[in-house]
């Protein structure tokens, strides 16, 4: 019987290309390693070790990509944002320290005159937290004058009723969309839609209550149209800032579309193009595209570190393999005497390499994974490594990659084993 499950496991070992695992029977590949239990050790450490650094950093790097995107999380990645201030250099004969400010004329411009844009809002803010009652409930928020499109600036999510619409803006409507813990404090679990809020003594219509993905602060705010803004503060045309987003432009078409409305905006203005304090603008595109890049170099380096790590433990497990080899020369030189394969001896060596790798390395991608998990606990909501993670994927592609470290080590100490000379081994052994 104990024959018959021999032959059965060296098939199975054949049908996985393994079969020449099948020559090195697992009670004679301990015995072998445990004749130096120290040296075996300290090499299986070496590639714990590198298997560990590179779940480790693997880690690492996915938690700096999860940091970088939940930054983004809330914001159109596709978006040009441009703000004005005082000019601080003279141009066409008028001075520095103008108050540069943007107008709805100029929303008109550039959707005239800029190809490429796919969306554009202003927004004219209500400057400080602005008492917003209810009744007898009342709170602080933030209060924002915006356009239609400001929804898909910001990511806005509607949970009830509607947005602002165009129609809000034309006839200076006073509507109010409010964030969710707006509703939560002013209504508690009642609904908000068709009821009125004061804000600064002035009534407003809620129509829409909204989700953010971003901060608690994006929730606590309440969006109206930006010309019922404009003229409760008789402040009419004014622009605070104004964004846009240009829909599937690659980053080169988007730096083209940012320059143009910079300088549209800077002809209109009458403000010299360099002057960064009169007017400014930020590609959100080439931002991200800046930090994708950064992240992509990080993983390369993650790899080309980890890799050498790796690399270090190979060569242990390579040198443990040649004196192992040395040390059994004249133990290989009767085994091929007595009608041992070249290709049964290079199993039996490498059989013993991979045995070190894999049970080395496994226990350091376990170890990775087990500490990269406890980490992530701990950093769900770090704002930089955020929820550092390694999927399933990643652990097998390491798990694969001991395997093929492992043979590639065993192969030279392997070819010297298949290439020793029976009777040279026996007459080296004897003396």
């Amino acid at each position: 019987m104990r024959a018959e499950s021999k032959v059965r496991a060296r098939r199975g070992l054949a049908r996985f290309g393994l079969g020449w695992l099948a020559f090195a029977p697992i009670e004679e590949l301990f015995s072998t390693l445990g004749r130096h239990p120290l040296r075996t050790l300290l090499t299986g450490l070496s590639v714990a070790w590198g298997t560990f650094m590179l779940v480790l950093l693997l880690g690492a790097g996915k938690g700096l990509e999860n940091g970088i995107a939940w930054e983004f999380r809330d914001d159109a990645v596709n978006s040009i944002w441009a703000w004005t201030g005082l000019s601080s250099i003279p141009f066409a004969g008028r001075g520095p320290n103008r108050d540069i400010r943007l107008k709805n004329d100029d929303i008109a411009a550039l959707e005239r005159r800029v190809s490429g844009i796919e969306r554009m809002s202003g927004r004219y803010w209500f400057w400080g937290e602005f008492s917003v009652k209810n009744g007898d409930r009342h709170a602080s928020f933030d209060v924002l004058g915006v356009h239609p499109d400001q929804r898909y600036l910001e990511k806005t999510l509607m949970i009830a009723g509607r947005y602002v619409n165009p129609r809000d803006i034309a006839e200076r409507r006073k509507v109010a969309v409010i964030g969710e813990l707006v509703q939560k404090t002013l209504y508690g679990n009642g609904d908000a839609i068709g009821r009125e809020i004061q804000i600064r003594g002035v009534p407003y219509r809620v129509v829409g209550v909204f989700q953010d993905e971003g901060s608690e602060a994006e929730l606590r705010r309440i969006y109206v149209p930006i010309t019922t803004a404009q003229l409760v503060y008789n402040d009419p045309g004014r622009i605070h800032s104004l964004g846009l987003t240009v829909g599937d432009a690659d980053t080169a078409t988007s730096e083209i579309i940012e320059r143009e409305v910079h300088r549209l905006l800077a002809e209109r203005h009458q403000v010299d193009m360099g002057d960064r304090r009169a007017l400014r603008t930020q590609n959100n595109l080439v931002h991200f595209k800046k930090i994708a890049a950064v992240i992509t170099w990080v993983n390369g380096f993650v790899w080309f570190v980890s890799f050498g790590t790796l690399l270090a433990g190979m060569v242990s497990v390579s040198n443990i393999m040649l004196i192992s080899v040395a040390e059994r020369t004249r133990e290989l030189g009767i085994r091929k005497a007595l009608g041992a394969t070249p290709f049964r001896l290079v199993g039996m060596v490498l059989a013993e390499a991979v045995v070190i790798t894999a049970i080395a390395g496994y226990a350091g991608v376990v170890a990775g994974v087990a500490l990269v998990e406890l980490a992530g606990k701990e950093l769900h909501d770090a704002p930089f490594v955020r929820n550092p993670s390694v999927s399933l994927a990643v652990a097998l592609e390491a798990t694969a990659l001991i395997v093929a470290a492992g043979a590639f080590a065993g192969f030279f100490p392997a070819l010297r084993a298949a290439r020793v000379n029976p009777i040279v081994a026996m007459r080296e052994g004897g003396q």
